[in-house]
């Protein structure tokens, strides 16, 4: 019996549609005549979904009681025993109920698949064995139900059931998801629009990675070599020269040309240390790179030609983009083929763009300081000397007639002034030397000899020898000044890199660290305070390999910088003595800097205390008269109060003392949470009698609030007292803007290890641009409102949840208003909290 073939649905996240996918392609099926059985499906009370099992055959479950819970499962012997065409089987990674004989739904739908059924079933990228702690670090989440990514890539077909983050969040804000009460946790976690990007572009990437490897391993198995232009995939290659730009744009062109094109593009940097490109330079490139929606890619190698060549052909590119070539005849002539012409000759099948740009030059390079000219020119030198000497030779001899001596010297002038140009001064002199030689057994009297018979042609020889060594020399030593000016300006550019390090201020000096590796060819670079293991680090860049570094320069008293790799010449120590001046002056930018932040902070306390003193005007002196009239009414009126007046003053006067008191509290908590000095009881609280102890304290009802408390959640740490304050202060805001008619809505849930209290009204709500200003003591939103207290509820809020560990966020209202969301870490399932006194207390108290 043939195997039946498994297709499967994936999506990115819950809500996206594929059960409702599954079963409109169940439809399609049935009408075309297949047998189609609704085996399982999950419809999560959505009620489009299940009007969509309407007129498809449903297969009735299998109960199962486990713990005295009924639960129901996929009954895989009546779906074998009715043997459909099809069986559409929801929730491949489903865990099934103990008891049944298989611990896995996908394990059931391999015994449909082996009946010879054919399965259509649906998952979430979430539930993918392999991208399961991927997935946690994304939303926070753990997924207990996987599948193993064999199971999925045994399936004859997989399906990405696609819908765009935000199309989804409104789906979900629309009630079409998740029930009303659960949406707004829903958005603010597990469906924030950050996570479904990053799902989305994760189910993508799994289902692209598959079809690339199915088609080479097509391609493995047929011995087919040559790529495959089915998507076309562009490299553009990078120097970080102001070509770049040009070169990326018309890369990106390139892929456009077909569907599902793919830029890439790849920087060499060379092992040398300072010949790699202004990192700002790449930085900008990269960025435009991913703007075109490629990718960046950083390789290492001295071969830049046959580095590109292995790149390009790693990742199967149909196309190569590099730049002309800057150099003139004479540079290709004495160093051979550019990079360009090169990768062209190594590309084999892969298509070669050469393009021209406006750049008029590359990025100076820093030359290490040795011999003026490399042994490769050096080597040819002598062998223009060695060959070109003998050939000039029978030039001239068989040219040779009465009056042609002085012509000899000249030619054989040139040529040493030739030898000079490409060997430099040793391969001159030789030339000079062997030529003064040449010309005295050949063209000077006695012929044949090496003797002369005139002094004055003896004179004319050691002239020549003479002439012919200076002109070696000013030829060396003009490639030696070029080398030199190369070096110099290639130290100006990387000293202007670092300067700017400094200017711009912005981690200068993790930056210097890097760009000091980076220059010098380390293999790390760190700068530390103190000598020995015991020292700390303050930036550092690259794996430090064991040992002692290779390098060490003193930056201040405190500081040294430490390079790990070869050892530096004087001259490259001239250039790092420089750098540890620049690091010195980001350190002493970073001690002003914090130096300025506690000037601010001391500007910021004067402000609180001008603020405070303003309010107490307002705010204390209404309570404050209220009571001295009511005593002063009590005392002058005596007999001769009724027993109502009498009554009256005292609650006027007992209502304004506790208003004093309360604000007092208010400000001494701000004073203590300022200094730092207000303790905090640690302890296990539960969130739901914490909501309904604050409900009590200001007789709010269900009238006023509504309540989706859940039990299931964990308990969490925290101050009890505190946390009420914190819960009956958003409660009184809430109350107080929520439009009348409508409730205030008080929700808590669990997430990521921590426990929601979350409390929503309807209200006008605040910009996003005043957010940060309602957590600001003696603040009302414009202070046009001084019958409301100090305005330090939600500042002293803040700080209570901080003080506890937790955040205290506002989001907007889905339809409008605010919502308060309080988070605090949940204790453990072990019970492990931190109260047992590791946090340097006697366990039940910490400082804010």
């Amino acid at each position: 019996m043939a195997r039946g073939r498994l297709r499967v649905l994936l999506g990115a996240a819950p809500g996206v549609g594929k059960t409702y996918a599954m079963l409109e392609e169940g439809r399609r099926l049935r009408d075309e005549g297949r047998d189609v059985v609704v085996a399982v499906v999950e419809t999560h009370g959505r009620a489009h979904t299940a009007a969509m099992v309407e007129g498809l055959e449903v297969v009735p479950r299998r109960t199962v009681r486990h713990r005295e819970v009924e639960l129901t499962e996929l009954d895989v012997d009546a779906v074998l025993a009715r043997r459909p065409d099809v069986a559409l089987v929801d929730e491949l990674a489903h865990t099934n109920a103990p008891g049944l004989a298989r611990t896995k739904r996908w394990q059931d739908v391999d015994a449909l698949l082996d009946a010879g059924i054919d399965v259509l079933s649906t998952v979430n990228i979430q539930h993918i064995e392999s991208l399961n702690d991927v997935v946690e670090k994304i939303t926070g989440v753990v997924q207990r139900e996987t599948v193993p990514d064999a199971v999925l890539r045994a399936a004859d077909q997989v399906e990405v059931v696609d819908l765009a983050p935000q199309a989804l969040r409104d789906r979900l804000a629309g009630g079409y998801v998740y029930p009303a009460e659960r949406v707004d946790a829903a958005l603010s976690n597990y469906f924030r629009l950050g996570n479904l990007t990053a799902l989305r572009e994760l189910a993508l990437l799994w289902l692209a990675d598959e079809v690339d490897a199915a088609l080479r391993l097509y391609r493995t198995e047929h011995g087919i070599d040559s790529p495959w232009e089915a998507r076309e995939r562009v490299v553009v290659t990078l120097t970080g020269g102001p070509e770049g730009e040009t070169l990326i744009r018309r890369g990106a062109r390139i892929a456009a040309r077909s569907a599902g094109g793919q830029l890439l593009a790849v920087h060499v940097t060379r092992q040398d240390g300072l010949r790699g490109a202004a990192p700002g330079a790449l930085a900008h490139q990269r960025a435009l790179v991913e703007q075109l929606g490629g990718t960046y890619h950083q390789v290492v190698g001295d071969d830049v030609p046959r580095a590109l060549v292995e790149f390009a052909t790693a990742v199967d590119a149909t196309q190569l983009v590099i730049g002309v070539s800057r150099r003139g005849w004479l540079a290709t002539a004495l160093s051979g083929p550019g990079i360009g012409a090169t990768v062209t000759r190594e590309a084999g099948k892969i298509d070669v763009h050469v393009v021209n740009h406006a750049a008029a030059g590359a990025r100076p390079t820093l030359p290490r300081i040795g011999g003026a000219l490399t042994l490769r020119r050096r080597v040819a030198g002598f062998a223009l000397a060695v060959v070109g000497g003998p050939l000039l030779t029978w030039l001239l001899v068989a040219t040779r007639g009465e009056g042609t001596a002085s012509t000899d010297v000249l030619a054989y002038q040139l040529l040493v002034v030739l030898v000079a140009l490409v060997g430099g001064a040793w391969p001159a002199v030789y030339a000079a030397v062997l030529s003064g030689l040449t010309i005295d057994f050949f063209f000077v009297e006695p012929y044949r000899t090496v003797t002369v018979a005139d002094p004055v042609q003896l004179m004319t020889l050691v002239l020549y020898v003479v002439i012919a060594v200076l002109v070696s020399v000013v030829v060396d030593r003009a490639a030696r000044t070029t080398q030199a000016a190369h070096r110099a300006a290639a130290e100006s550019e990387l000293l202007a890199t670092v300067a700017g390090s400094v200017l711009r201020g912005q981690d200068a000096v993790a930056a210097l660290v890097g760009r000091a590796r980076e220059a010098f060819g380390m293999t790390a670079a760190r700068l530390v305070v103190g000598a020995g293991p015991a020292g700390t680090v303050l930036a550092s860049d690259g794996e430090v390999p064991s040992g002692d570094p290779s390098t060490t320069v003193t930056v201040d008293e405190r500081a040294a910088l430490e390079l790990y790799g070869p050892p530096l010449a004087a001259s490259e120590r001239r250039l790092l003595n420089v750098i540890a001046v620049q690091l010195r002056a980001a350190l002493e930018h970073s001690d002003l800097a914090s130096a300025a932040s506690e000037v601010d902070h001391l500007t910021e306390s004067d402000r609180v205390r001008s603020a405070l003193l303003s309010a107490l005007s307002h705010d204390l002196r209404r309570p404050l008269s209220a009571a001295t009239a009511a005593v002063g009414g009590l005392r002058t009126g005596g007999a001769r109060l009724s027993a109502a007046d009498h009554a009256e003053l005292l609650d006027t006067a007992d209502e304004s003392l506790r208003a004093l008191a309360t604000l007092m509290t208010d400000l001494l908590d701000v004073s203590r949470l300022d200094a730092g000095v207000l303790a905090f009881a640690r302890a296990h609280v539960d969130t739901a009698d914490v909501v309904l102890v604050a409900l009590d304290e200001l007789g709010l009802g269900p009238d006023e609030v509504g309540l989706d408390l859940d039990l299931d959640v964990p308990p969490v740490v925290g101050d009890p007292v505190l946390l009420q304050r914190v819960v009956v202060n958003l409660l009184a805001n809430a109350t107080r803007h929520a439009p009348p008619g409508t409730r205030v809505h008080v929700a808590t849930s669990a997430f990521a290890g921590t426990v929601q209290i979350r409390v929503v009204d309807h209200g006008p709500g605040i910009p996003r641009e005043r957010r940060d200003d309602v957590f600001v003591p003696f603040q009302r939103l414009g202070d046009t409102d001084n019958s409301t207290g100090l305005g330090l509820g939600l500042a002293l809020s803040k700080g209570f949840v901080t003080g506890m560990g937790g955040t205290l966020t506002p989001e907007d209202t889905p339809g409008g208003g605010l919502t308060m969301v309080v988070a605090l870490p949940a204790v453990a399932a072990d019970g492990t909290d931190g109260t047992d006194g590791t946090d340097g207390t006697d366990g039940t108290e910490g400082a804010a």
